[in-house]
């Protein structure tokens, strides 16, 4: 058994009872073939909010990696431990909100948390791998920024977690029985990348092709992306894993896109709109020029 990511993960749950291992590194999907660089939407605020996240992530990973070498029983670590306990499993996390019964053994599993409920928030800062979280931050300094810019610093923060817990809902709605130690912040990353597409439909990012760095317009990046999440997500329906297929939960990055999409209005109410300025692009010598 491996942990689900809201955007990476692993497989079936474990008996109850026992401990996850620890995820396994995998690449990010979302950017594997296309990885945005930057963008041509120009901010006028600090996103100290957006940043913050991205180094509280980076300071739990380390934390992740300084467990996964202390051995506590036959391949068990205190990495497996750490995930077992602050991962989002849908089934726990229903039965502490009194939504579900649960089974003597799924009980005993379950018990190994402390707080279910608030693991719908402590899962979105716990990375599988260095791809893994380096994929998701990524795209987190490409989007993020700007969706703060236009939000504002409070409500961004707001945004941002309210982002997380639709998406760990969304897959537990679909998965309700799941055992399995849902982790990553992609969840909350979807209704980010939901949001920058409402507020900036005509942006355009460079991304990176075979390494070769192309504009591509920013509905074309993100709506494809979000195309392969319906499609994926809607196949998974016949496996062990509803909403989740090669340890990608991707339901939870359909719930967090979608109310990104809708609700990101509501965070902008009185807020001044942002200009899309021209993309740069980079020179054989290593200097931003402007793209016209």
């Amino acid at each position: 058994m491996q942990p689900l990511d809201y955007h990476e993960g692993g497989g079936a749950a474990g008996a109850p009872g026992g401990h996850a291992p620890r995820a396994a590194a995998r690449a990010d999907r979302r950017g594997a073939a296309l990885i945005p660089i930057y963008d041509n939407v120009h901010g006028r605020r600090f996103p100290f909010v957006n940043l913050s996240i991205i180094a509280a992530n980076f300071i739990v990973f380390f934390y992740e990696l300084s467990l996964q070498g202390q051995t506590v029983a036959p391949g068990v670590t205190r990495l497996d431990e750490f995930i077992t306990k602050w991962g989002n499993i849908p089934a726990c996390t229903f039965h502490s909100l009194g939504w579900q019964d649960l089974s003597f053994r799924t009980s005993l599993y379950c018990s190994q948390q402390p707080h279910s409920v608030a693991t719908v928030i402590t899962a979105m800062f716990i990375h599988g791998g260095w791809l893994h979280i380096l994929g998701n931050m990524l795209f987190l300094w490409i989007f993020g920024d700007n969706v703060e810019d236009a939000m504002g610093h409070a409500r961004y923060l707001v945004f941002y977690f309210l982002m997380g817990i639709i998406a760990a809902f969304t897959y537990a709605g679909v998965n309700a029985d799941g055992l399995t130690p849902a982790i990553g912040a992609s969840g909350a990353i979807a209704g980010v990348m939901g949001a920058y597409l409402v507020l900036y439909p005509r942006a355009t990012v460079a991304v990176l092709i075979v390494f070769i760095p192309l504009p591509v317009p920013a509905f074309i990046l993100i709506g494809v992306w979000f195309i392969v999440q319906v499609f994926s997500g809607f196949s998974t329906f016949n496996t062990n894993a509803v909403g989740a297929g090669g340890g990608i939960a991707y339901f939870a990055h359909i719930g967090g896109f979608i109310a990104g999409a809708l609700l990101v209005k509501l965070f902008t109410i009185g807020q001044p709109k942002r200009r899309v300025g021209r993309l740069r692009r980079f020179d054989a010598k290593g200097w931003f020029d402007d793209l016209f």
